[in-house]
């Protein structure tokens, strides 16, 4: 239907304040519509959707719930528009604007349903991946609300008219510049599928390489937030990290301990054997301590020591847990030394002087 501007100046002559009352009622009858939808229509529709043995349906008006209110407040405007005796819902440009938030609202719905939240989507990844902390969910729900952007944009560009055919065969012709131009961009995302499908590292954990150590964040296209033990926040690229060598701590079994003890060089063998001896048995009884391998032996003669090897593993792999059963340890062996007699070596030198006559002092 063709809007003729002369009809539209005269239509506004001819409106009625009754005219502007019953639309303005419209809207409102919409309104409280939309407000009884949501809080009685809405809840018992999702409420029967999730009797059914899928939850697809279910999740899927979850998404739209919020899209559904706006729309039914676009919907009584235009309702309302429609009843005025102008017209103005035939002008092209209204039609367009109209049309172009319907495409949004789906748009805005199907954003909702591929978010990392969506159940529908944990559900189909853990069909693929079954760890809870796995990142491969945030990373496809990225991925595909990117998608999701992308084809709203395309739609509303069409729909008000515009020629998206050369675009597309000029992102064909331009293909090669924009690949050369952005292969740093392109191999931190392929960097990151790596990662993520490859799983060298969870969330939440504690990792260590060349480049940077600390607990994983959250991995994006682009990079990965690794929080440092100075509490701060290293962005890596997604190419770096995946080509290099990636210690993950977090999946110790056990974690170790192993230090050298050196006492001084007056300590007899016979108290160096039962504290090598006490040492060990310290180790095969304290209950934080696994037993698998214990390693307590009389090393080398150091430059200012009689070095005892220590080597062992607590249970827990958690750092405090570590370094208290560790003070524990290290006081216990104090006492040891203490009982037996024997001093700790601390770094020293003999100097010997040659007098003139022959003989050495020794200072």
């Amino acid at each position: 239907m063709e809007f003729h501007w002369n009809a539209f100046v005269n239509s506004l002559n001819r409106i009625e304040w009754y005219d502007i009352g019953i639309a303005l009622l419209i809207f409102l009858v919409f309104l409280l519509f939309r407000k009884l939808f949501t809080k009685y229509i809405f809840r018992l529709i999702v409420a029967l959707l999730k009797k059914t043995p899928t939850a697809v349906f279910s999740n899927l008006l979850l998404s739209f719930e919020q899209p559904l209110r706006v729309f039914w407040a676009v919907l009584g405007t235009y309702l309302a528009l429609v009843y005025l005796p102008f017209n103005i819902t035939t002008i092209e440009f209204v039609a367009h604007v109209y049309r172009s938030i319907i495409i949004i609202l789906v748009g805005w719905g199907l954003f909702n349903y591929t978010s990392s939240h969506s159940l529908s989507l944990i559900k189909v990844i853990s069909k693929i991946d079954d760890d809870e902390d796995s990142m491969l969910i945030p990373f496809i729900s990225k991925v595909l609300q990117a998608a999701v952007l992308a084809l709203i944009i395309i739609v509303v560009i069409s729909e008000w008219g515009f020629d998206i055919s050369g675009f597309i065969a000029g992102l064909g012709l331009g293909g090669l510049a924009f690949a050369l131009a952005a292969q740093d961009t392109v191999g931190n995302f392929f960097g990151g599928v790596v990662i993520i499908t490859e799983k060298p590292f969870k969330k939440g954990e504690w990792i260590q390489t060349p480049t940077v150590e600390g607990i994983v964040e959250d991995i994006t296209f682009r990079s990965t937030r690794i929080r440092t033990f100075a509490d701060s926040v290293i962005t890596v690229p997604n190419s770096t990290l995946a080509n290099e060598p990636i210690t993950n701590w977090s999946q110790m079994g056990k974690r170790r301990i192993t230090f050298n003890l050196g006492v001084t060089y007056s300590t007899p063998r016979e108290k160096l054997e039962r504290c090598v001896k006490k040492i060990e048995q310290l180790l095969y009884d304290h209950e934080e301590v696994d037993k698998e391998l214990i390693i307590v032996r009389f090393s080398e003669f150091n430059d200012s020591s009689l070095d005892i090897y220590i080597y062992f593993f607590t249970k827990s792999i958690v750092w405090l847990e570590w370094f208290a059963t560790k003070e524990d340890i290290n006081f216990k062996i104090m006492n040891i030394l203490k009982e037996e007699g024997v001093s700790v070596a601390f770094p020293s030198r003999s100097i010997y002087m040659e007098r003139s006559d022959g003989d050495r002092t020794e200072g």
